[in-house]
């Protein structure tokens, strides 16, 4: 379909109604078969794909990577991608319809968390750009609650001189203004 839109568009003597026709077409095969993907899980299963087990309890599955056209440095490839350097840090792993890795490790490879140390929760914060290019984002300024003149000043005490010579700024609640002025970023 795409190579009949292709040659309909670079073609002169193809006629329009052609080229709207294949449009039509190829956008309506790929509404139905997105809506089926949606509605029904056969279907689901069928255009989606599922994902599979590339590494069971710390074992390379040779059939499953055949299956997926894979070998052993592509897998390789993809977990090191994944900041896993080796075969055995992994429990198990998935090649996933997207053609991503999901990953276990191990529990001595896994990493630790707050939980593992008994500690208490933090609070997490999303960062708000404040400043991209030079040009004031309004919208996030007002969304953290503070003023121009408060972003000034923190603009100053961080030696940038206005608004217009910081190439990005971003507010982190308990972390406070990050700033990146143009002069650092110029190519010289």
């Amino acid at each position: 379909m795409s190579e009949l839109l292709g040659n309909a568009v670079y073609q002169k003597n193809t006629p329009i109604l052609h080229v709207i026709y294949t449009m039509v077409l190829w956008g309506g095969l790929l509404f139905v078969v997105e809506y089926l993907s949606q509605k029904f899980l056969p279907f689901r299963h069928m255009f989606d794909g599922k994902p599979s087990m590339v590494i069971r309890n710390g074992k390379i599955d040779y059939d499953q990577l055949k299956n997926n056209r894979m070998n052993i440095n592509q897998l390789q490839s993809l977990l090191r991608q994944s900041e896993v350097f080796s075969i055995r840090e992994v429990a198990y792993a998935f090649i996933e319809p997207n053609g991503a890795i999901s990953i276990l490790k191990k529990s001595p490879y896994q990493k630790t968390t707050l939980h593992d140390l008994n500690l208490p929760p933090h609070s997490v914060y999303l960062p708000v750009t404040l400043i991209r290019d030079g040009e004031l984002l309004h919208a996030n300024l007002q969304e953290i609650k503070k003023d121009k003149e408060w972003l000034k000043n923190q603009l100053e005490q961080q030696g940038a001189a206005n608004i217009e010579t910081v190439l990005f700024a971003e507010w982190l609640e308990n972390d406070g203004l990050f700033v990146i002025p143009y002069e650092q970023h110029s190519v010289k």
